[in-house]
């Protein structure tokens, strides 16, 4: 009998496992209707009390999403008024949903990746995840190393979808 070989574990391929990059931590969000006139209305004076005596603590170390859950018309200060008071205690703020919020973690963390390891490399970008890796950072990450692979696959070794190769 011959020797079973894996030839996956013996190929160059370099897998890219955006799951790796997911920023633990807790993910709040913050529906300011609650502050609104009859869930509807932003008076002014009264929303800037509410604001002023909210327990902006409980969000420390938090990741938090800024929404409104009505059909309110919600002027663009208040979501920045309310990031004021968040910037001491959250590690990121955005206007969203969490998914929003997931959005934007990556997109900061795909800017900032450094993609020489995988210079002139054939790379498998992995697919599954078990953590919420939103469907933009997959795109991102497609885009940016294409400046320096050789190949770059979608999916497992065993079962990966081509998407690019360098001429």
């Amino acid at each position: 009998m011959s020797e079973i070989v894996n030839r996956v574990a013996q190929s160059k391929l370099v897998t890219l496992d955006l799951e790796e990059f997911y920023p633990e931590g807790t993910r709040l969000q913050i529906d300011i209707k609650d502050w609104l006139f009859q869930d509807l209305i932003l008076k002014e004076k009264d929303f800037r009390n509410q604001i002023a005596e909210h327990n902006w603590a409980q969000y420390k170390d938090a990741y938090v999403a800024l929404y409104c859950s009505t059909e309110a018309i919600i002027p663009g200060w208040a979501y920045m008024l309310i990031s004021t008071k968040l910037q001491p205690y959250a590690k990121k703020v955005a206007l969203g949903s969490l998914e929003d919020l997931e959005t934007t973690l990556f997109q900061e963390i795909i800017e900032k990746m450094n993609v020489s390891d995988f210079k002139d490399k054939s790379v498998i970008i992995k697919g599954c995840s078990n953590k919420p890796v939103p469907p933009n950072a997959y795109l991102w990450a497609t885009l940016k190393l294409q400046a320096v692979a050789k190949s770059i696959m979608y999916g497992e070794a065993c079962s990966s979808v081509p998407l690019f190769k360098r001429k």
